[in-house]
């Protein structure tokens, strides 16, 4: 394929009532190539892809599993990963492309904005956005991306059940610059309206503190889903 192909990896478990908008989402994306991956969803969410005429395949579940799976399938020069509950459009396909043109460029992400309206929200998204262009350090929210050789590189997402986003994003910032994109996608806010905002901003913080203390993946797994 040409220089500056890109391909799309979503990792799905589980989301067979978003599936709907989603296809049509992916429908409209100016991308070479788009694939779907299925972490072993009880929902229905299988019958659902096998209709929708989108390439699929399915996995073990664990998004970095997944998102690994995917990405073997695909040749293009850009991988891009997107959330199931996460809009992107054409133009930030191309934003990626342009941002893709400069070779000191690994890899990139963009700006995050919630879907919710609380006030709150503006301001989570704001400390988001501010901390990832500071640190270089982003989460698959942001629509990480990166070129294929150097992710082929890395291994992939270290296959571990927790921050296997900010892991590959340590390392690949290592390897070069890191495209801070101002666009901005939308992700749900579901996860912050259902478990409590404050709640989620305090069991996140704690997560990150003691990942980068040297506490397991496992083990914060385990934590993470006792929280909920």
């Amino acid at each position: 394929m040409s220089d500056r192909t890109i391909a799309v990896v979503v990792p799905l478990l589980n989301e067979a009532k978003s599936l709907p908008q989603l296809f049509q989402l992916l429908d409209g994306l100016d991308a070479d190539e788009i694939i779907l991956v299925d972490g072993g969803s009880t929902d229905g969410s299988d019958q659902l892809l096998a209709e929708s005429g989108f390439q699929w395949i399915n996995s073990l579940s664990g998004r970095a599993v997944q998102m690994n799976k995917g990405a073997g399938e695909c040749v293009s020069d850009i991988l891009l990963f997107i959330h199931a509950d996460t809009d992107i459009c054409s133009s930030h396909i191309s934003a990626v492309k342009e941002a893709m043109r400069s070779a000191d460029n690994v890899g990139g992400r963009f700006d995050v904005h919630l879907s919710g309206n609380r006030p709150a929200f503006r301001l989570i998204e704001w400390m988001i956005n501010l901390r990832s262009r500071l640190t270089k350090i982003s989460t698959g929210d942001q629509c990480q991306f990166v070129r294929r050789i150097v992710f082929e590189s890395l291994g992939g997402f270290p296959e571990q059940p927790l921050m296997e986003d900010i892991e590959l994003s340590k390392r690949l910032k290592q390897l070069g610059k890191i495209a801070c994109l101002r666009d901005r996608v939308t992700t749900s806010s579901r996860r912050w309206e259902q478990f409590g905002i404050f709640r989620t901003i305090l069991l996140m913080w704690k997560l990150r503190l003691l990942y980068w203390l040297g506490v397991p993946p496992q083990r914060l797994a385990t934590m993470y889903r006792d929280a909920r």
